[in-house]
């Protein structure tokens, strides 16, 4: 491609899906595990099969996609595998709705027929997230893309339940778990949102109504679990109660006994100091009620209504028993206080918002003790590396406090436990492929989904096989995922991976296999501009396919790089989003100004050869290039933006440019040729640096500047090497702040952009800028003065060795008053400068500590402020 093949202008909409359609295309995103190159590989976290790609999402894959394309410049052999999660609860409830519309219920279709139409939304659905993938320029490997309920994986998580079975680690007990009555299984901690609400505090009396006999006072939010009250607890210290230790209290409503319990949980400080007991139904009482051995009778069904308890309150939902077990104690004088309001935290499940209950039941469990020492262990040792450091804490802090993983759910949809139960209580786990024993039938629980996903980094290239991909690219290089989940998915893939990594992956030889991902980088969540956490209730969501229409995918993926700071979290608007746009715009115009006058990729002259502006853009762009290298490589992703984004708009754009401008129009052609070769030699790496970032945009120019196959697979740019030209530096800044200041002067006086005014310059050769008044006589506007020149304004500009006086012939276009203001707003600023230097220079105790150097500093600052006073003042005088 030529300049002449460049379109007029950027418009991200008719070039990135044929870009990005052109790469998958040429194979690029293809990774080979016979390859010899070193290999790099990260696992996409799965978003669930039934939905789209947030902004959260987004962020997340802008990420990764970065880290990949980077790697893979660098000469790595790259995998980025693709796959999405089969979603057990929400795909099931989101299938169960469906039929709701269609007048029918999952139990009138069968398990089977239900789980073949879940199969037939998913395959109607499952393209909606690939196709926004493409959209972001995701470069994933599209040939190895999996889902958590393929095969391959179906087999992986087979296989580790039966390990984990015969070693002991898989257990089925009779516990307390959050239980969903609309969806009628258990859900994990994540599905569940805490909320306060409004509730009602209500005070009841147990045992005797006289006052000269045993009675206490309890207080609850819930009424309606006093039906499974088996004891009340008060602390063994409380003087109180002393007495009542060991009474049992006659139930209100039942023929049972409630004892009276010394617990140290109880808060004597708090209510009544006493606490009714309902081990059944409230975790802290279930603690309780094993702690006394209490019987724990749970009292309601499986869809939230009482059921079983013997009294008049058998059927009644769960809310309706609340108000009617008061009334009922009311009508015997039992409520001793007025119900009163009390705001209170309230589990509500994610998926239907109802309020959870906590419910007794039979379910699966993993004691995580010895994994979650693994987990923990592996941090530890330095096998897994978390970015930034600061997540550690939190991490050791689960890990190393971790209860036991309930991974039973009551669905149809999913993993199905492979368990078997024979007719006289047998139970066994057949090994994956292995028929269970005649009359045997299977567990018809489902597996929590993120048993599924915890196996992800190693069931997706192939084990329990030995696969050529699971040899080459496991253990993953990183996980990129939002500090958010480091609980519930990753800590699960440390427990598993180190869990087989210690088994068979071993075995197999694959390399360093103790921890499924060498780093994990924790990012923050997107908040919206105001930094608020993004929600569908609050109306402040983004659709980042939204953004790629109106601004394009450069400056979605640009605008949250951008900002990407480990462990931070991130706000972002549509001024984000536009300036994001406006710096792809910048970029592509600026390049294809430098291929209309020549720009090229070659050779450079000696470094002789070339000019102070050409040497000191060189140097600059080697130290941005090792800034931002430094950056990506420590997922400090926005320290990496924000070097590459100044040094292209700043210096490359705003200066550079219009220094090679005069350059070119110089009448050399030795120079003019040079400058092209500079031009070309500054923007070919800085179009490779971004890449990874916005590649849409520099896949085009790139390939427009050079003869390169495609900026996907160029190598990654490196400074040169060479001495960084500090002269050179030194006169291109006393070059800016001198034309800085003409051009503020001019501004000041309502000069027109374009018009031309004679001037004089006294000590520009004393500062070494004699060389360069062409390039100040461009960028200021100025010409040289005539013979009958006469100054009517003077600007004094302070370089770094000396002072150069710009005499301006204004010809009556000259501001008085203005110049009189800025002349004494520069002179508070000096005055100021030197108050604060003769303070810390009068400071004896400052003297003594601070070393002789800073000291001078601070002497030296003090006496360019005094001669800016005495310049400026005199200026003042000079004016009127």
């Amino acid at each position: 491609m030529t300049n002449e093949a460049l379109p007029k202008s950027w418009i991200p909409a008719e070039h990135e899906d044929g870009l990005y359609q052109s790469w998958v295309d040429a194979g690029y995103f293809t990774a080979d595990a016979a390859s010899d190159k070193p290999p790099f590989s990260i696992v996409i976290p799965p978003p669930n099969v039934n939905g789209s790609l947030h902004m959260g999402h987004a962020y997340e894959h802008v990420l990764m996609d970065a880290l990949a394309r980077r790697r893979r410049m660098q000469g790595y052999e790259v995998l980025w595998l693709p796959g999405m999660d089969h979603a057990a609860i929400a795909m099931q409830t989101m299938v169960e709705r469906k039929l709701a519309d269609e007048g029918a219920t999952r139990d009138d279709l069968g398990r089977d027929a239900f789980i073949a139409r879940v199969w037939q939304e998913k395959a109607a659905i499952s393209g909606t997230i690939g196709s926004q993938m493409r959209k972001l320029g995701d470069s994933v490997d599209w040939s190895r893309e999996r889902f958590t309920m393929d095969e391959g994986l179906s087999t992986a998580v087979h296989t580790i339940f039966k390990q984990l079975f015969d070693d002991g680690l898989i257990y089925q007990a009779e516990r307390l778990v959050n239980w969903s009555p609309v969806l009628k299984t258990a859900i994990s901690d994540i599905e569940v949102n805490y909320a306060d609400v409004e509730g009602e505090l209500v005070s009841f009396r147990y045992g005797s109504m006289s006052d000269d006999e045993p009675h206490i006072i309890v207080a609850t939010t819930r009424m309606e679990t006093m039906l499974g009250d088996t004891a009340i607890a008060v602390h063994p210290d409380d003087e109180r109660y002393r007495n009542l230790i060991g009474v049992e209290l006659d139930h209100p409503f039942l023929d049972r006994k409630v004892p009276v319990v010394a617990d140290d949980y109880v808060d004597p400080e708090f209510g009544s100091g006493a606490v009714k007991i309902t081990p059944a139904h409230d975790p802290n009482d279930f603690a309780i009620g094993q702690r006394h051995d209490l019987a724990m009778p749970s009292i309601m069904d499986e869809t939230g209504v009482i059921a079983d308890t013997g009294t008049q309150f058998d059927g009644m939902d769960r809310f309706e028993a609340r108000v009617k077990v008061r009334e009922a104690l009311a009508e015997q004088g039992r409520i001793v206080k007025e119900v009163r309001p009390y705001l209170h935290s309230v589990g509500h499940s994610e998926r239907t918002g109802e309020p959870i209950e906590p419910r007794l039941s039979m379910q699966w469990w993993v004691n995580v003790e010895p994994l979650a020492k693994s987990a923990g262990d592996a941090v530890r040792n330095g096998d897994t590396v978390i970015h930034p450091a600061s997540m550690e804490s939190r991490w050791f802090g689960w890990v190393d406090d971790m209860h036991d993983w309930c991974i039973s759910r009551q669905l149809w949809w999913g993993h199905r436990i492979p368990i078997w139960y024979g007719p006289d209580g047998e139970v066994v786990c057949p090994a994956p492929g292995e028929a269970p024993p005649a009359g045997y039938t299977q567990e018809t629980d489902v597996l929590d989904t993120w048993f599924s996903s915890g196996l992800w980094p190693f069931s997706t290239l192939g084990w329990p096989g030995d696969t050529a991909d699971l040899q080459k690219f496991y253990p993953t290089s990183v996980l990129v995922t939002g500090y958010d989940i480091l609980f519930f998915w990753v800590a699960r893939m440390m427990m598993f991976g180190t869990y087989v990594g210690a088994k068979d992956i071993a075995g197999l030889g694959v390399r360093d296999a103790r921890v499924p991902f060498g780093s994990l980088f924790l990012h923050g969540l997107v908040r919206d501009e105001h930094g608020r956490k993004m929600s569908k209730s609050k109306g402040n969501g983004i659709d980042p396919l939204d953004w790629v229409e109106r601004f394009g995918a450069d400056a979605l993926r640009f605008t949250l790089a951008r900002g990407a700071n480990p462990g931070s979290d991130i706000s972002v608007g549509e001024d984000h989003a536009s300036s994001s746009r406006n710096f792809a715009t910048k970029l592509f115009n600026a390049t294809k100004f430098a291929l209309m006058n020549g720009a090229k990729v070659g050779d450079l002259p000696a470094r002789e050869h070339l000019t102070v502006a050409d040497r000191w853009i060189l140097d600059r762009l080697d130290e941005v290039l090792a800034e931002a290298d430094s950056g990506f490589e420590s997922y400090e992703f926005a320290k990496a933006c924000e070097a590459l984004f100044h040094f292209a708009w700043d210096e490359v754009c705003d200066w550079y440019l219009e220094l090679a401008k005069v350059q070119i129009n110089s009448g050399d052609q030795a120079r003019a040729d040079a400058t092209a070769l500079v031009l070309g030699n500054v923007l070919d790496p800085l179009l490779r640096a971004l890449s990874p970032v916005i590649p849409f945009v520099t896949e085009t120019l790139w390939k427009a500047l050079t003869t390169g196959e495609s900026v996907v697979v160029a190598p990654w740019p490196h400074p040169s090497g060479l001495a960084v030209d500090a002269a050179a530096r030194t006169h291109i800044e006393d070059l800016q702040k001198l034309i800085t200041e003409v051009r503020r002067f001019r501004s000041d006086q309502g000069l027109a952009p374009n018009q031309r005014v004679s001037a004089e310059l006294d000590g520009i050769d004393a500062a070494g800028l004699g060389q360069s008044r062409a390039y100040l006589d461009s960028l200021a506007k100025l010409e040289a003065a005539s013979d009958d020149f006469t100054a009517t304004a003077t600007i004094e500009v302070r370089l770094s060795s000396t002072t150069v006086v710009v005499r301006i012939d204004t010809s009556g276009n000259v501001d008085v008053e203005a110049e009189k203001r800025r002349a004494a707003k520069d002179l508070a600023v000096a005055e100021k400068e030197l108050a604060q230097t003769s303070g810390k220079l009068g400071n004896e105790q400052f003297l003594a500590k601070a070393p002789d150097h800073v000291v001078e500093k601070i002497r030296t600052r003090q006496t360019l402020a005094q001669e800016e006073i005495a310049r400026l003042t005199a200026k003042l005088d000079s004016l009127g």
